[in-house]
């Protein structure tokens, strides 16, 4: 659990990062931001108020961690504050570097040192890297003589961050802990923040074991079940609705009792492990057979168990409850149906 309801930022510089395939320059300034009071109440808000997360991630790089570079800027403000504005000025090359694609807007770029924040019961610092790539236009209402006047004016909109992370000075050794942002871009070139530019991989918790098992078990009924066994739409739905239920309802997974309780089959539970090992290879991850199981991430997974028959363009079939109230045949006409069982209708 991470708080940074009370955390107070100390030093704050801001770059310019523009597109570097567009020719647009990367300005850098060479003072550390001077904020009053408001303003920095309104900074804070800004940054900190949209990381309402339960996802993290670590800094990483294949070739060691040290040659991750935001990992080396982070870990040199750690060790020393006053270096914020220099490494920072790092960070912004490093950014720009990666601004290639031609989609991607050029922006101010934020660097914040703050202090109290709260990891898993623990008072750490944390690096904060911001980036405002959209502006709104805002309308000033002022009077004038006997009546007003309106100007527009283009600028940012506190409540709308567009790229964010914050780095937490704790599991140095893993790649820190660190939070991810990415309010804008949805297509390929969004990438550059997470992947080219942070170069994060997710942390080995609770929330992401949750996530990977509850992945997999959706890959596994929809596209290893059928190719193994004689099921129908019906049966994969029902199998997909008894694995959201074993997570909303338990409070940890341990495989036997998973299998034994949602597979049932022993054959299927024994294809299901096998699965299981090839798919941690394919996707080079560990997936553990025992592990708390994280609320937040069976309920952001649950939304993507698609629980509906299609039938040609004519009808949709949600099943949510008993399988044994619908049945599947064909006519003597050879037309397919579906006979379904109720009690009452609303």
């Amino acid at each position: 659990m991470i708080y940074c309801d009370n955390s107070t930022m100390h030093r704050l510089s801001i770059h310019f990062v523009g597109n570097k395939s567009n020719n647009e320059r990367c300005g850098l300034s060479k003072s550390i931001l001077q904020l009053n009071d408001t303003d920095q109440a309104l900074f804070m808000r800004y940054f900190l108020s949209p990381f309402k997360l339960s996802e993290y991630f670590n800094l990483y790089h294949d070739m060691g961690i040290e040659m991750n570079e935001v990992f080396t800027c982070a870990d040199t403000i750690f060790a020393n504050p006053d270096t914020l504005l220099e490494q920072s000025a790092n960070l912004a090359r490093h950014l720009y570097a990666q601004s290639m694609h031609p989609k991607i807007k050029g922006g101010e770029f934020y660097t914040a040192y703050f202090k109290d924040c709260i990891v898993d019961g623990e008072i750490v610092e944390a690096v904060g890297l911001f980036k405002s790539e959209n502006k709104d236009t805002f309308l000033k209402v002022y009077p004038a003589g006997d009546g007003f006047e309106v100007e527009s004016e283009k600028g940012i909109n506190i409540n709308k961050l567009d790229k964010g992370c914050l780095i937490f000075n704790t599991e140095r050794e893993k790649g820190y802990i660190v939070a991810v942002v990415d309010n804008t871009n949805k297509d390929s070139e969004a990438q550059y923040w997470i992947d080219d530019f942070l170069h994060v991989r997710p942390r080995q918790d609770d929330y992401h074991a949750t996530q990977n098992i509850m992945s997999l078990c959706k890959n596994f009924v929809r596209d290893e079940l059928p190719q193994q066994f004689d099921v129908s739409k019906a049966d994969q739905i029902d199998l997909l609705n008894k694995s959201v239920k074993f997570f909303k309802e338990k409070d940890r997974f341990h495989l036997d009792e998973f299998t034994h309780d949602v597979m049932e089959q022993p054959e299927v539970a024994e294809k299901f492990r096998q699965y299981k090992t090839a798919y941690a290879q394919e996707f080079d991850m560990d997936i553990d057979d025992d592990f708390a199981i994280s609320d937040n991430a069976v309920r952001k997974q649950a939304r993507v168990f698609r629980s509906v028959i299609k039938l040609d363009k004519n009808f949709h079939i949600y099943i949510h409850g008993d399988r044994q109230l619908i049945e599947q045949g064909v006519d003597d006409h050879g037309r397919k149906y579906y006979k379904i069982y109720y009690q009452r209708e609303s």
